[in-house]
């Protein structure tokens, strides 16, 4: 009973596919596959952006959207509406082509990426023997739409808002990649099926396998998630979009639906990034204790990735936006370093023998380095002890 609940809706895709001539059988999957993960992260995109704007309203102890629809929760649909109707301009000094491309150049590729993330057991759209990369150039091309909507609106606010937009993409690229190395390391492999299944078991405690409950692991998925806030541009790395300086940065000059474009594609690549978190740190699919192992696989999934959004949700309601040093010096003096030296330690911890002298070594290999390159980070800045006070 729980294995059918597992796999049903592979079963109803296989049943599906079953009703066509078989030469058509393999179009006809892909077909099925590709519609299930845009419904499916489309209607996510939409739920999340009213529990977002609740939550930010909870925390900053004011209303969030309270009156469309029984509790607000049809604020979305009124989203979607208005940016349809609403009229598209076009500065007339703008590259028309280009213009028009640039919101469509970040949405494609964010849709692309989901086709190597397993979302359950045997549930992924095609399993390549190197998905991690094939992950991180595909997304790599976000950076040109950002260059594109940037350059081709004519207008200077627009253009500096996409090259602090792709200096910091670019910056925390870097580590971004470094701190999934460790995991390819030790898997042996950048097939995301595999790296899922090297998490799947459990330890004689009944905890789940998961990478990041080894001192390298635990690093590497805090460095992945600092660095995924930065490449989808959530606070406190919104810089691209600081609308006290740049007025709203690289998309100033769009409007309407395509405006609604570049917000889809912002969210969908945050739950991409999300899931290749999940997929390589928090084993994927898998329980995360034995006796829960009964619970469908898919949902699980959904479940990290709904607890990921809801903490980069509670972080940019409780931090403040970085200035444009100190994101490049955290970027290069700190994560770079980090992530290198997070690679060494998976290696020591994978050629080590099991037991305590391994955790004991590679915790502080971890540890030490943190703290030594925090405190360089912060040298000769005059930190204080803030107060506040309330207007009498």
């Amino acid at each position: 009973m729980t294995n059918n609940l597992d796999q049903i809706f592979v079963t109803l895709k296989h049943l599906l596919v079953g009703l066509v001539p078989e030469p058509l059988q393999p179009v006809v999957a892909a077909i099925i596959s590709i519609a299930a993960i845009i419904g499916v992260f489309a209607s996510l995109f939409a739920v999340t952006t009213i529990l977002e704007r609740k939550g930010l309203g909870r925390i900053q102890n004011r209303y969030g959207p309270n009156r469309v629809g029984p509790f607000g929760f049809l604020q979305p649909a009124a989203d979607g509406i208005k940016a349809l109707i609403k009229e598209d301009l076009v500065p007339r000094n703008a590259d028309q082509v280009i213009h028009y491309l640039a919101p469509l150049a970040l949405v494609v590729p964010s849709f692309l990426v989901y086709s190597v993330l397993p979302i359950g057991r045997n549930m992924v759209l095609t399993d390549f023997d190197a998905g991690v990369l094939y992950f991180f150039a595909i997304g790599a091309g976000t950076e040109l739409s950002v260059f594109m909507a940037g350059w081709s609106s004519r207008n200077k606010y627009s253009m500096l808002g996409a090259m602090r937009a792709i200096a910091q993409m670019i910056s925390y690229e870097i580590p971004l990649i470094l701190s999934a190395v460790s995991v390819i390391m030790i898997v042996g492999s950048l097939s995301t099926v595999k790296i899922v299944e090297a998490q799947t078991g459990f330890h004689a405690c009944g905890l789940g396998n998961w990478f990041v409950f080894t001192p390298w692991g635990f690093a590497g998925f805090i460095l992945f998630l600092i660095a995924a806030a930065a490449e989808a541009n959530r606070s406190p790395f919104d810089l691209p979009e600081g609308e006290s300086e740049i007025i709203a940065g690289y998309y100033i000059e769009y409007s309407g639906f395509k405006f609604a474009l570049f917000f889809l594609g912002e969210y969908m690549g945050l739950f991409a990034i999300c899931g290749l978190g999940i997929t390589l740190f928090l084993g994927g699919w898998s329980a995360p204790f034995e006796f829960l192992n009964f619970v469908p696989s898919y949902a699980w999934f959904f479940a990290k990735l709904l607890g990921l959004i809801a903490l980069f949700i509670w972080v940019r309601g409780t931090l403040p936006r970085l200035r444009q040093d100190q994101l490049m010096n955290f970027a290069w003096k700190f994560m770079l370093p980090m992530a290198l030296l997070n690679i060494v330690t998976a290696a020591v911890w994978h050629f080590m023998p099991p037991g305590m002298s391994r955790w004991l070594v590679c915790s502080i290999m971890v540890a030490g380095p943190y703290v030594m390159l925090g405190r360089g980070l912060t040298a000769g800045n005059k930190v204080k002890k803030r107060t506040y006070r309330f207007a009498e």
